[in-house]
């Protein structure tokens, strides 16, 4: 699915496209483009939750069989992972350390609204991840949506993707005209450095329609000026894209289009949200004799000849009772952040590898959901905000994704905040957050403040890994060590190992990982979302999920700007 998870820029469309594979040994290529969902959400995930200081602990160690695997972390990729394991009837134990499964797949639920944390259109282009989806729940629990984002600009809408005649209307003969001379001059003379995004985007759109439909949304979304992101990202990203590209886009469109990902027209959604993706993986994985345990935060890796031999746990009860347990392992399926996880070993990682972790970071999110009566929703799923005068960067209209999300006469619309965690935003109280989105919906001429009627807050730290100058050579660092000191963990799934992917990505380096595990193969999991070509152009799936033969492209996965240290906070 092309997962907009912790939601980003509309310099694509909501669902992406591209082909995934790992190159591997044994043969197994997978298609792919999405963004997976995943289950409801806890109560605890709304609003600002310490964890309550433990009342009592306890040591015991694990009286039961010894498990052959244990998976860290009850997101796609972990919950991918357990089930691709017991249904091979291989013993499995998954660690959750929150109160409901899914990460950021979720779909969180207060007094029966349902939200989608940053937005899941099922759409992929991975045989065996639509095939995965279609055994976990039938074919009447998903819904076929038609996409529909327009960007909300001076008070008025344009398509997305954009459209140039209507795009040109809405900004007016005096500003249209001074657009269109923008690009010809950029054409003409094109900016003398194009090596960051905004000289990148300014010499094939102009510099006027650079700074209305692309700087105020990036920088939202990522939190530093446009001039310090990387001219590659944007390549990426709006690879076959300009202002020419779109024009004929727009004179001739064609429906079910997936061969650009900014053309996708429909996609498929669970019917209450996209946790009940993985709220039916986590049943049919207890069902077959699986285990997981919730509110279980693992807080140890114990390390002994060359592996780890065992994870040191602690969970917490409803009234805050904490127990610490040993959990054997042989092997340990981590999706749990990457730096956490080194951070966790015992004995310690060296130094160097601990630095490394401790270099690493994340962009967090934070949605407000507001009650309005349901005619003053909109028929969009989103509307990206690239007014500046607001610091919401999107907002959904969670009725447009299902009727199951909302109640008769009613909607609900998610305004999305990208933030730091710690940052003024990130440490308001609800109260204050709800009235700064009430107020902005008023200014932005969506929504009079009078209509709404209620709200919620739900903040979701480490939405997504950050790409921070050197990023890579950290990551290195940490996976050069962990295939010497502990080959028997196995990184998979965007924080689990630092890569900025869709959930159909993340679902893929768990199938692979479970191959490697069982039958000995050895894919290399670390290239699923190595993008080498963001905006594919193979043949689009037929309607059984084959790709009439087309092969995959070696690149796959999200992209992300790389950002300048100065920007970064540590993990």
């Amino acid at each position: 699915m092309t997962s907009r998870s912790g939601g980003c820029e509309p310099l694509q469309a909501g669902s992406r496209l591209r082909r995934l594979t790992a190159p591997t040994s044994g043969a197994v290529s997978l298609h792919a483009d999405a963004s997976r969902p995943a289950p409801p959400a806890p109560r605890r995930t709304v609003g600002r939750h310490r964890r309550p200081p433990p009342q009592e602990t306890a040591l015991t160690e694990f009286p039961r069989p010894r498990p052959d695997v244990v998976v860290i972390g009850a997101g796609p990729a972990g919950l991918t992972a357990a089930h691709e394991l017991t249904k091979r009837n291989q013993p499995v134990t998954v660690l959750e350390a929150d109160d409901v499964v899914g990460g950021i797949s979720r779909t969180v639920e207060r007094e029966g609204w349902r939200f989608d944390i940053g937005g899941h259109r099922f759409f992929t282009k991975v045989p065996e991840v639509e095939r995965w989806w279609h055994t976990v729940l039938p074919d009447e629990d998903f819904l076929s949506r038609p996409r529909m984002s327009r960007i909300l600009y001076a008070g008025k809408l344009f398509d997305y993707p954009l459209k140039p005649m209507n795009a040109l209307t809405n900004l007016g003969i005096v500003e249209a005209v001074r657009s269109v001379a923008s690009y010809v001059k950029a054409k003409v003379s094109p900016p003398k450095d194009q090596s960051h995004f905004e000289g990148w985007v300014a010499a094939r759109f102009g510099y006027r329609l650079y700074r209305i439909f692309f700087k105020t949304y990036t920088e939202k979304v990522w939190g530093m000026p446009a001039t310090e992101i990387q001219a590659d990202w944007a390549a990426l990203r709006i690879k076959n894209l300009s202002l020419g590209t779109a024009i004929m886009n727009a004179l001739s469109p064609k429906k079910g289009q997936t061969e650009v990902t900014t053309l996708i027209d429909r996609f498929q959604y669970p019917k209450t949200g996209p946790g009940l993706m993985w709220e039916r993986a986590t049943e049919q994985v207890l069902a077959a004799g699986g285990e997981v345990r919730m509110r279980t935060a693992v807080t140890k890796l114990r390390r002994a000849e060359g592996r780890v031999t065992a994870v040191e746990v602690e969970t917490r009860d409803a009234e805050g009772a904490a127990t610490v347990e040993v959990l054997p392992a042989d092997e340990v399926i981590s999706s749990m952040p990457l730096p956490e996880l080194v951070l966790a070993m015992d004995p310690p990682a060296p130094a160097q590898v601990q630095d490394a972790a401790r270099a690493l970071s994340h962009r967090d999110f934070l949605t407000v959901a507001l009650v309005v009566p349901e005619a003053e929703g909109f028929p969009d799923n989103w509307i990206y905000v690239h007014s500046p005068e607001a610091r919401v960067g999107r907002v959904q209209n969670f009725g447009s994704w299902s009727p199951y999300l909302v109640k008769d006469g009613r909607t609900c619309l998610g305004l999305e905040y990208f933030v730091n965690e710690g940052d003024d935003l990130w440490e308001s109280s609800d109260d204050d957050l709800i009235a700064l989105a009430t107020k902005e919906l008023d200014l932005l001429g969506l929504v009079g403040a009078g209509s709404v009627e209620r709200g919620y807050v739900v903040r979701m730290p480490k939405a997504y890994p950050v790409y921070d100058e050197g990023y890579d050579r950290q990551v290195d660092i940490i996976r050069g060590w962990l295939a010497e000191a502990a080959p028997n963990v196995h990184p998979v799934g965007r924080n689990g190992m630092h890569r900025y992917n869709n959930a159909d990505h993340s679902m893929v380096t768990a199938m692979l990982t479970v191959e490697n595990i069982l039958d000995g193969t050895t894919h290399d999991v670390w290239s699923v979302n190595v993008e080498e070509d963001y905006h594919e152009e193979g043949s689009a799936p037929a309607a059984d999920g084959s790709t009439g033969g087309t092969s995959a492209a070696a690149g796959t996965g999200r992209s992300a700007p790389v950002r300048p240290r100065s920007n970064v906070r540590a993990a």
